[in-house]
């Protein structure tokens, strides 16, 4: 790809502060890849890029229009993101703000980001990386982010795992999805132990989103991505696990208050969520929770949950919804315990289960 603005590798002690602004000029970048790829005969380049560097630390900056990716640390150890303000127009294609990537013991915190594509996208390479390393030891806190596609990602490339990850006393504003985990058949991969807890989200689509038939990227319309009758599990089959939502407020939420769908041989498992308040929008828009086959839009929906094992609401209100606040297909030991259904649009039951879905159906 084209280099990166501020680039090192193999590297020790790497330091870039300031209070200073790094301008991207990505407005001809952004043109070329809307309007005349031919001309982009490499992928655009990232302002900073550090590839397998150790004690990196990046702060009080400012950084606007990124041509592509804002801040990309690959397979780097004992990384500090502090006080930065990534600022991207909401519409510019791919500017994601901060993507850790394989990498070890990262910290990012304090930071401002308003951008075009996921605000912090955590990421360790697809199935046709040449090698699979975690990442793993992440902390996320005290930051804001605002529009983008997603608040804090995990995948879709997470082929070589990620663990041990906490995001806390956060706000999303606007972003399209608040956590959002992703992936598919043929990644392979483990995300498991990852702990959100005190944040607080306004105007997005959905606020939790962990969805196992992501179809975007190369192979994502082949049938083994979107086929929801069961496949043999093996080493390429991804896995969702032990995932603990606690203390999250989401207000003017549009299409659905939590969208969970494992695969059907491999069940999203341990997940709850504990003292959570949603409330629906008055006027909602119609929109995605997950990009998935199948998956029509929707509006002013509760939780729905697909192929799920373990879950556990423990405080849970719904508010200003239509249909069940809580829709389970498939699902082994779901339970609620001092859940509430407020204000909802028709009477109907908090709590629908579904032994076994219609294979390769409409999701509505």
């Amino acid at each position: 790809m084209h280099a990166s603005c501020i680039f090192a590798k193999d590297s020790e002690n790497v330091s870039v502060t300031g209070a200073g602004r790094l301008e991207g000029n990505g407005r001809a970048w952004w043109d070329k890849h809307r309007n005349r790829p031919e001309e982009l005969r490499y992928p655009r380049p990232k302002p900073f890029c550090f590839e397998n560097c150790s004690r990196v630390t990046i702060k009080d900056l400012t950084l606007t229009n990124s041509p592509s990716w804002t801040v990309n640390p690959l397979r780097c150890r004992n990384v500090t993101i502090d006080n930065l303000s990534i600022l991207n127009p909401a519409d510019s294609p791919n500017t994601d703000g901060i993507n850790p990537e394989s990498c070890a013991n990262v910290r990012i915190s304090n930071c401002h980001i308003d951008v075009g594509d996921d605000c912090i996208a955590i990421k360790s390479g697809t199935e046709d990386a040449e090698e699979r390393i975690p990442c793993e030891n992440v902390t996320i806190a005290n930051c804001t982010m605002v529009h983008g596609h997603g608040g804090v990602v995990i995948g879709s490339e997470m082929s070589g795992d990620v663990r041990n990850v906490v995001i806390s006393n956060c706000v999303f504003k606007q972003t399209d999805r608040g956590i959002r985990l992703k992936s598919r058949r043929g990644r392979g991969g483990i995300v498991e132990d990852i702990r959100v807890g005190n944040i607080v989200m306004e105007d997005v689509i959905c606020p939790f989103i962990l969805n196992l038939y992501y179809f975007c990227g190369p192979r994502g319309k082949d049938k083994y991505v979107w086929d929801k009758n069961p496949y043999p599990v093996t080493e390429e089959t991804p896995r969702f696990r032990r995932i603990h939502f606690a203390n999250i407020t989401a207000r003017r939420v549009h299409a659905a208050a939590g969208f969970l769908y494992g695969l059907a041989e491999q069940p999203i498992s341990e997940i709850t969520f504990d003292h959570i308040e949603i409330s629906m929008a008055e006027q909602a828009t119609p929109g995605l929770p997950a990009m998935m086959s199948g998956l029509r839009e929707i509006n002013n929906r509760g939780f729905f949950l697909g192929n799920v094992k373990d879950v556990r609401f423990h405080n849970v209100t719904v508010e200003n919804h239509e249909g069940q606040a809580f829709y389970v297909e498939n699902g082994e030991r779901v339970t609620l315990e001092h859940c509430e259904s407020r204000n909802t649009k028709n009477a109907e039951q908090l709590l629908v289960l579904v032994a076994v879905p219609p294979a390769n159906e409409d999701l509505r």
